[in-house]
């Protein structure tokens, strides 16, 4: 079997609007249909992971001779690599490179059950596990082939994702390439966010990751802007870098940010089994994000969620708060703050430019994000009260007031929590401390010259005095220059020895410094 791929083509094809329907698994999962070697396959939309993965056969795929393991967060898919033509939203690819998995027995659900036997991954070629196995174009992830391929250089995608349980919901979910969804078309017209680039030496891990607004990136149930503390060394004051990531069902944030949406909540619970906050299922908790200067608000129905069926510790019904606080996908080189996922996405129409991201691509700008908010405060509101009340609106009632803020309920950190967050303080800022090391080892090489160099002058001027008083120099006693008279007894120009220089060094400086970590 050949261990290389023969050179990949792209072509549009016919396409009705160009645009491709996404499917929704209980506001849990999104997926779309591709063609791969003639088989048509729903996968799940992944904006979070680069690669193409897939379960079953497939007809006229070829072997590479080459495996790869993927790791997510409910599992690990492994398999051989092969290639295939690929069709997607009106795209095809003569040879794409994916995965062939063969067992999915890790996966914390059936895939298949869900609505979907495979995944596409969205996100930039760095981070694709095949493209790395290769180091080629030959292992170009899907959409860097229609990019790289393509006479556009617009070189974008856009997702827009619907909320199963919303009578109100006036939007379908649709997935684009390189044109918007009809009758959206404003969403060009947005705030341009830059992507913030991770550390060149981990730009694998690049996602498509923005920076709130400063100070008031996130605004809390009592409308006041939420604190915030970035754990990303490069990150500007008052401001988080969050990841947007349509495979994850809920919202990875900091644990205070948490708190602070849920702990103040009449009848909160935190529950240890879910790692996240309980409410009552009538509680309306309003919440808002910001970026480039635009209020993004999220729909009630997201910031609580009753698709789980959780319960209080007493056996009552219970509401999930989907804005978990971050564990599993923490950033240990602290790349990100948080993980903005289905939750969140289902209020936004999102455009991803992959720009220069493009591994041959034409476009020379820099990747950025564009938002366009698909949520009405006020009809969002009617939404809830009808699916939430019953249609009797009681918002207002005591039971759903805050509490005050000095009673804010405060979720605990674990153990394991603090020394991820001990390592990350360590892991990412290592080229700070490193540069720190090397200062402080120069300082005290500088230290030690400089001491050294003034004790030889010290005794060299020692020495130079006592020669003076024997009239050896100039400025002896006899006040004139005496040549050395030869003498008859050696005992009279006996010469105390001095110690030497390194002597003194190695005992006043000869220890071993070792910096701790």
């Amino acid at each position: 079997m050949p261990s290389t791929f023969s050179h990949t083509n792209v072509a549009r094809q016919s396409s009705s609007n160009g645009t491709i329907p996404v499917g929704n698994t209980q506001n849990s999962f999104y997926y779309s249909n591709l063609t791969l070697g003639g088989r048509s396959i729903s996968v799940m939309l992944d904006t979070g992971s680069s690669d193409l993965w897939v379960t079953g056969s497939v007809p006229n795929a070829q072997d590479s001779g080459k495996s790869v393991t993927l790791s997510y967060a409910v599992g690990t898919a492994a398999g051989d690599i092969y290639t295939a033509p690929l069709e997607f939203d009106g795209y095809s690819v003569s040879n794409q490179a994916f995965l062939l998995v063969t067992n999915t027995s890790s996966f914390s659900t059936n895939i298949h059950s869900e609505g979907y036997d495979g995944l596409i991954g969205l996100g930039p070629n760095t981070g694709s596990s095949i493209y790395k196995k290769y180091d080629s174009s030959s292992g170009n992830n899907a959409l860097s082939n229609i990019f790289s391929q393509s006479s556009s250089t617009n070189n974008y995608i856009t997702l827009m994702l619907d909320r199963k349980g919303d009578p109100g919901n006036q939007v379908t979910g649709q997935f684009t390439i390189n044109e918007p969804v009809p009758g959206f078309q404003n969403i060009t017209s947005m705030p341009q966010l830059g992507v913030e680039k991770v550390y060149e030496v981990t730009d694998e891990d690049q996602h498509w990751q923005i920076l709130t607004d400063k100070n008031n990136g996130i605004i809390g149930p009592d409308g006041q802007a939420i604190p915030v503390d970035s754990i990303v060394p490069k990150a500007p004051d008052g401001q988080l870098v969050a990841v947007l990531d349509s495979g994850f069902t809920l919202p990875q944030v900091p644990r205070s940010m948490s708190d602070a949406i849920y702990g103040r909540v009449q009848g909160a619970e935190w529950s240890t089994s879910q790692q996240a906050w309980l409410v009552p299922c009538g509680q309306l908790i309003n919440l808002t994000f910001t970026f480039g200067g635009v209020q993004y608000p999220i729909h009630p129905l997201d910031v609580s969620s009753s698709d789980f069926g959780v319960t209080f510790s007493n056996g009552n019904p219970a509401c999930l708060g989907t804005f978990q606080p971050i564990t599993s996908a923490f950033s240990l080189i602290g790349e990100y703050d948080m993980i903005l996922g289905m939750a969140f996405l289902r209020n936004t129409y999102t455009l991803i430019n992959f720009g220069n991201f493009v591994p041959g691509g034409k476009a020379t700008n820099n990747p950025y994000v564009q938002l366009l908010s698909l949520t009405n405060t006020q009809s969002a509101i009617n939404d809830f009260i009808q699916v939430r009340q019953n249609g009797q609106s009681q918002i207002n009632s005591p039971q759903y007031a805050l509490l005050p803020a000095s009673q804010e309920q405060h979720s605990p950190e674990s153990e394991k929590e603090k020394k991820e967050h001990y390592e990350e303080e360590v892991l990412s800022r290592w080229p700070y401390i490193l540069v720190g090391c090397l200062v402080f080892v120069l300082l005290l090489i500088g230290l030690c010259v400089w001491r050294c160099c003034c004790r030889r002058k010290t005794k060299k001027t020692a020495s130079k005095a006592q020669a003076q008083k024997g009239g050896l120099l100039p400025g002896g006693a006899n006040g004139s220059y005496a040549p050395l008279q030869e003498s008859q007894s050696t005992a009279t120009l006996v010469m105390q020895p001095m110690k030497s220089p390194g002597y003194e060094y190695e005992n006043e400086y000869g220890k071993d410094y070792a910096k701790s970590p």
